[in-house]
């Protein structure tokens, strides 16, 4: 069986638009690979998209290491260590990330989401970044953890964890860090819960039906109206208008029937112009323009293809360049790599395919 996929992706930078001019800004790309226990880092050429790896990488880290989220600053990179193979390390490394070249060194004590949570496999960024929301997949609870901005280092912040009692799939941020929307594995459909959030702090509002199940990818677009959910157990797209109070209401014509298998991750352009879908079972990137006034996804149709795009197989991971000029898909099948893609109007085109010897669970973008 495929291990399940972060689809969780960060990017750090300011964002402008598809068409780019040269750059000489520093750009790298940390991917997860949980079975070596390691993190691979890549020097991203921000005129081409290639990526060079840096020297000394790959980087150890703790067991299992599933899920990584970099601070705004672009100064620390934290890694969720859940452990494996009867190992339940259960905690979180933090590295400080040289500006000069990318390379990571870790900061030692790790610290531990234990006694009260276990196996940390899901990791989030406030957009502030003052806060750390960790997923355990053990304990089936939300640990949130201060950041402290010189440092880096965490403080398990009063109330935490929070329960969440079911069997957490993936977890999304409103754009303010006001709402946090929080997909689980419900019966007879997929449910995503939704919190308010006051310094860290979470209060449940709601849980809302998918019409759909297993809703592993979450999306929502830059301006916060808009939460997207890919129902990997029935291949449909749920879409929901956000309320002013984190309330969701499902639009009308959602779910969408994508019509490939096992979409596992989502991700929008940075205008919020396009979605991204990765179907693992299809092995391929559907691209949909977005309709500004409904928020309906509409497949995309261009020059190249028709709906969706080829990658190597089982694409499960999606994050995008700072620029918006580049794509990278990880895929958990016999490549276990990274692929590269060259990003237009919406429209893919491959670049190249990295090895990384082991699948990767998450992959991150810093941009500089």
């Amino acid at each position: 069986m495929l291990q399940k996929a972060l689809v969780l992706v960060f990017v750090v930078a300011s964002v402008g638009s598809f068409i780019g001019c040269g750059s000489t800004a520093n750009h790298y790309v940390y991917a997860a690979l949980p079975a070596a226990n390691q993190i691979i880092a890549y020097r991203e050429d921000p005129n081409s998209g290639v990526l060079t790896q840096i020297a000394g990488s790959p980087y150890s880290v703790g067991d299992g290491a599933h899920s990584l989220a970099l601070h705004p600053s672009g100064k620390f990179l934290y890694a969720a260590n859940p452990g494996q193979a009867g190992s339940a390390e259960s905690d979180i490394s933090l590295f400080a990330i040289a500006s000069s070249n990318g390379v990571l060194t870790e900061v030692f004590p790790r610290t531990t989401v234990a006694p009260n949570a276990s196996l940390p496999q899901l990791l989030l960024m406030d957009p502030a970044g003052a806060f750390l929301y960790v997923g355990n997949a053990g304990s089936n609870n939300i640990s949130v953890f201060s950041i402290d901005s010189g440092s880096g280092a965490l403080t398990q912040v009063t109330g935490s964890p929070f329960a969440i009692n079911a069997p957490l799939l993936n977890m999304q941020l409103t754009p303010s860090g006001n709402f946090l929307y929080v997909s689980v594995v419900s019966q007879p459909l997929g449910l995503i819960l939704a919190f308010s959030v006051n310094a860290g702090t979470l209060t449940f509002v709601n849980g809302y039906p998918t019409d759909g199940l297993n809703p592993n990818g979450l999306a929502i677009d830059p301006g916060g109206t808009y939460l997207y959910a890919a129902n990997s157990g029935s291949n449909s797209i749920s879409i929901f208008s956000i309320g002013a109070s984190g309330t969701l209401q499902e639009i009308p014509n959602s779910p969408l029937n994508v019509g490939y298998l096992v979409p596992v991750a989502l991700i929008l352009d940075p205008q919020g112009k396009f979605l991204y879908v990765a179907n693992q079972g299809s092995s391929n990137v559907a691209a949909y323009s977005i309709n500004a006034t409904t928020g309906l996804p509409n497949v995309l149709t261009t020059t190249t293809t028709t709906g969706a795009f080829g990658t190597e197989s089982n694409p499960s991971v999606l994050v995008a360049d700072p620029s918006g000029r580049y794509l990278y898909v990880g895929n958990q099948g016999a490549s276990a790599g990274i692929q590269a893609f060259s990003v237009s109007s919406g429209n893919l085109t491959v670049l190249s395919s990295y090895r990384v010897g082991n699948t990767p669970s998450s992959i991150v973008v810093l941009g500089k």
